[in-house]
């Protein structure tokens, strides 16, 4: 019997009747899964890393929005496909104030989060030409995005852009786009693991290539303006959250409202394309949707197809937090910097105990604090440290599922770590090291 803070014993029988073949490859919800049957029978609590949720309250300026909205009536009424009236203007002046990108509204469109703004992006993007029918992951990345592709039939290729960063991004991306078979480029920004952002530079290298090769770039901004490294919370004043639309027509950006407005339970989030591709018309889509033209399919094809319109009072809700954030009466960045400050004090305390930082440079630049950290300990693989760490109380996932080649490694989530566990991750990481001594 192993020594450790959580019941070996129980643990060992969860991960049996868990079914997981190998519970490090485990997707993120298998693992929830597993770690809540664990503290339900152990009555001990983990310290819970491996689900990207929020851990602050929602903006209150929503909720009431919503509330208001409810008691319209409006919970009687199909929304409009493409958004109301009143909230699209309200994300094309966000895109204005802080990314400094003029689009249209009616390029603005309001999905039901960010999972599904992807989802119909890819319905589209990859039906656009019949040469080009393959998505381009620049890795590490969220995994449901792949698991996405393989629901709908659709190929991808992928690398870890670790090892690529600057002037090399450049041949390694034109080594998959001079074949000619791919139709979009999918990263985040913030990057979701490995919090890696890139730099201005990279941006331009992506948009050159996507101009050159006419590829779709699909930028996941789930972490709005969360590189506390700078101030992004001024409305019309720089610096700006850094965007490839600076760079490129070829775009289409996913804005969540769930990690920056704390809004994840209602399910909603925005979807905006740039004028030019919004309007831009290709023949080979007609073998799907009813129009040629990229944003008409894109609304009256593949999100009415997916939801039939967002849940309508979200909708107020979003418009009320985009217009505070707009007016500067909102400073959702000041809201979100305890990430960065949870995370400090979390990666120091994993180096203390002989763990190491994986994804640790921007460049040259020291990486920041932020939603997710990644981490390993010598001698273990991503996937052995990931079961391993369920008997001291702690659980995260694996780098293997997110198209990391660094398979050492594991992401960590600060978001549902209170400030008073501390205390206890400290003493289950020096158990952990105790058990197993760095040779």
């Amino acid at each position: 019997m192993k020594n450790t803070p959580i019941d070996s014993v129980l643990v060992e029988q969860k991960i049996k009747e868990s079914g997981l073949p190998v519970v490090g490859k485990g997707s993120i919800r298998e693992i929830v899964r597993l770690v809540n049957n664990i503290e339900k029978v152990s009555g001990d609590k983990f310290i819970r890393m491996e689900m990207g949720v929020p851990g602050l309250e929602p903006a209150e300026v929503g909720i009431q929005a919503e509330i208001d909205a409810l008691k319209s009536g409006v919970a009687s009424k199909y929304p409009m496909i493409e958004g109301v009236a009143e909230l699209k203007p309200e994300i094309a002046r966000f895109v204005k104030l802080f990314l400094n990108i003029d689009v249209n509204a009616e390029s603005c469109i309001p999905t039901v989060g960010s999972m599904q703004g992807g989802f119909a992006s890819f319905l589209v993007s990859c039906r656009r030409d019949i040469k080009k029918d393959t998505t381009l992951f620049i890795d590490p990345g969220f995994p449901v995005q792949k698991q996405q592709h393989r629901v709908l039939g659709l190929k991808f290729e992928t690398f870890d852009v670790y090892d690529f960063r600057g002037e090399a991004l450049h041949e390694k991306l034109e080594s998959y786009l001079e074949k000619g078979n791919i139709s979009t480029i999918i990263y985040s920004n913030p990057n979701n693991p490995s919090w890696i952002c890139f730099t201005e530079k990279e941006l331009k290298i992506i948009a050159e290539l996507s101009n050159k090769y006419d590829v779709i770039v699909l930028e996941d901004l789930a972490y709005f303006a969360m590189d506390f490294r700078k101030d992004y919370s001024k409305p019309g004043e720089p610096p700006y959250q850094p965007t490839i639309a600076n760079y490129t027509d070829n775009y289409i950006l996913l804005i969540s409202s769930s990690k920056v407005f704390s809004y994840a339970g209602q399910r909603i989030g925005s979807m905006v394309i740039s004028n030019k591709l919004f309007y831009r018309k290709f023949p080979d889509l007609k073998r799907f949707f009813n129009s040629d033209e990229l944003g008409y399919a894109m609304v009256f094809g593949a999100l009415y197809s997916l939801s039939s319109g967002v849940c309508h009072s979200s909708q107020y809700a979003l418009k009320a937090m985009l217009k505070a954030a707009n007016d500067g009466d909102f400073d959702f960045i000041e809201m979100v910097k305890e990430y960065g400050e949870r995370a400090k004090i979390m990666k120091k305390l994993f180096i203390e105990n002989g763990f190491k930082i994986v994804y640790d440079k921007d460049e040259e630049k020291q990486l920041a604090d932020g939603f997710y950290f990644t981490f390993s300990y010598p001698g273990f693989s991503g996937i052995e440290l990931l079961e391993e760490l369920l008997y001291y109380g702690i659980s995260a996932i694996s780098l293997d599922i997110t198209g990391s080649k660094r398979l050492e490694g594991m992401r960590a989530c600060v978001s549902q770590i209170q400030r008073s566990q501390f205390v206890d991750l400290e003493f289950r990481l020096k158990k952990f090291a105790e058990n197993n001594p760095i040779s």
